[in-house]
């Protein structure tokens, strides 16, 4: 845990892509019209959850008045409801909702991050800021890995990324390389990673993704902890979640 709040505390501060920087404070100052009260976190997203964690959650990037108004991966966005619904469904969560840092919600066995930390305009990252932010998801893997078992990579931007990381962290990866699909599966030995849409508004509304498919990706990662006997589902009620770093100064 004081692993991890390191790195959070120094993550927070990071101003390495200036296009992110320019946006994510852009949107915190204007804000959108039903969040005009609220104080937007407009800063780089840290990962949340349980720093025993055996399942690793991966997104694309914050969401511009879910995730960046918030600070709290996954929350206050649609994206978000569908994740912790269906993380709770699976036992990874002990509530079904997250509507912001202080909801209550903690997650067992699970820890949930994004290959980009900052919200990207049009929800679209460069190579370049994809690529200057993977030494933070480097990082959180390595501080996992023990532990670490299964990654579920929330569409095809964040498959691509966790299997540069796991690259980069010396798992062999066959070639040609694993490809992303929804439910796709593919296991390295020490860790296997699981494939799914995001829960987007674009793959929700669109019928894409149905809470049934998602189901089965979440009791799949269910099942692998149970074969393990590892950390996930029921094993962490009364165990800390990683806690947020005090906010910045503006």
């Amino acid at each position: 845990m004081d692993s991890l709040g390191a790195l959070h505390a120094e993550l927070v501060r990071c101003r390495r892509c200036p296009r992110l920087v320019a946006w994510r404070e852009k949107v915190a100052r204007e804000r959108r019209a039903s969040y005009r009260d609220d104080r937007y976190w407009g800063r780089p997203v840290p990962g949340f959850g349980d720093p025993e964690a055996s399942v690793l959650v991966v997104g694309l990037a914050p969401a511009a008045h879910g995730a960046n108004r918030t600070g709290r991966m996954f929350t206050g966005d649609r994206a978000g409801d569908w994740l912790y619904r269906a993380m709770h469904r699976a036992g990874f969560a002990n509530q079904a909702f997250s509507r912001d840092r202080d909801d209550g919600l903690m997650l067992r066995g699970a820890y949930v991050t994004a290959g980009v930390r900052c919200a990207p305009p049009r929800n679209r990252p460069t190579t370049s800021e994809r690529d200057r932010c993977a030494t933070f998801l480097r990082r959180e893997v390595e501080i996992l890995w023990n532990g670490l078992h299964t990654i579920v990579a929330l569409g095809g931007f964040a498959h691509a990324v966790v299997l540069r990381v796991l690259a980069d962290r010396g798992v062999a990866i066959p070639r040609p390389r694993p490809r992303f699909g929804h439910g796709a599966e593919a296991d390295f030995g020490k860790v296997a990673l699981l494939g799914s849409y995001h829960p987007s508004q674009q793959n929700t509304f669109t019928g894409k993704l149905t809470e049934e498919m998602f189901d089965s990706v979440w009791r799949r990662a269910a099942e692998r902890v149970r074969e393990r006997g590892a950390s996930g589902p029921g094993t962490a009620t009364g165990r800390r979640n990683v806690e947020r770093p005090p906010e910045p100064r503006p």
